[in-house]
């Protein structure tokens, strides 16, 4: 018995808890942005869209689960590869989102005046469309080389095939975390620059404060779940990938504390909510 067979009940365990907690946390966080915000933010927008893309990974959770259970997997090569495409495009629906959060925030506060054209529901709607489009497109390569891969031996299923199509896929998704990670530095950067400037402004201190954990939120989501899962699909190692995967799955049990950070009224009814006071 090896050692990954040996720790498949511990990974079956936390992927488990991930579902236990993120499920309820992210249905209930997508129900109070539909209806208390009513999408008339920008940030409203992307975070419903942030949402969505957790409950998809939640929602492929219970095969894994199943999988490091029984150590086997009945359910067939095209299960297989949904399931595990769903996790990479949570990753990369995720990170851009986050990272379209932060540059929201970043136009809010250091731009708030010129940004105001720029920041509208519309155009986070034509940026979300996009993204989602980028994802989609970015799958179906990625999608055919695990078919392929899994031809002959189903019992591959989760692990990085050896083909060249998918491993220059990866690298690319290597390239995008780099990227969406370097701006969310150079936004908290810039952001946290504003903030000390203004902050003897006692009357938006709260506001400041919520915001600047925002993009502590997002860094560590970078830092923790997405940048350490990328740089171990590049190695390719079953017993380093699969914690990791795990590890990057809890991005979907931290997301709904940007969307607490994010509205100074989250829990607020809609007739209660000033949306114009809003950073």
């Amino acid at each position: 018995m090896t050692n990954g067979t040996l720790a498949n009940p511990v990974y079956a365990g936390v992927f488990g808890c991930i579902m236990v907690l993120g499920l309820p946390l992210n249905a209930l966080s997508l129900w109070i942005l539909l209806h208390h915000h009513s999408l008339k933010s920008p940030t409203g927008v992307l975070m419903v869209n942030l949402a969505i893309s957790d409950l998809l990974l939640v929602i492929s959770l219970p095969m894994r689960i199943y999988f490091y259970v029984t150590g086997s997997w009945p359910l067939g090569r095209y299960a297989c590869t949904v399931t595990t495409m769903l996790f990479r495009n949570n990753i990369r629906s995720s990170s851009i989102f986050i990272t379209f959060i932060s540059v929201d925030r970043l136009l809010a506060v250091v731009y708030p005046l010129r940004s105001r054209h720029v920041r509208t529901s519309t155009n986070a709607w034509k940026s979300v469309a996009l993204v989602w489009l980028f994802v989609l497109v970015w799958s179906v390569p990625e999608s055919v080389g695990f078919l392929n891969n899994q031809n002959k031996n189903i019992s591959t299923c989760f692990e990085v095939p050896q083909l060249t199509t998918v491993q220059l896929i990866t690298y690319f998704h290597v390239v995008l975390v780099i990227i969406t990670l370097t701006v969310n530095v150079v936004c908290t950067v810039l952001v946290s620059w504003t903030v000390r400037r203004h902050l003897s402004d006692s009357a938006k201190v709260k506001n400041k404060v919520n915001v600047m954990l925002i993009f502590a939120m997002n860094l560590l989501m970078f830092t923790v779940c997405f940048l350490p899962v990328t740089i171990g699909l590049v190695i390719k190692n079953r017993e380093v990938i699969v914690p990791l995967v795990c590890l990057a799955s809890v991005n979907c049990c931290l997301d709904p504390l940007l969307y607490y950070f994010s509205f100074d009224a989250f829990w607020r009814k809609p007739e209660d909510v000033d949306h114009s006071r809003e950073l």
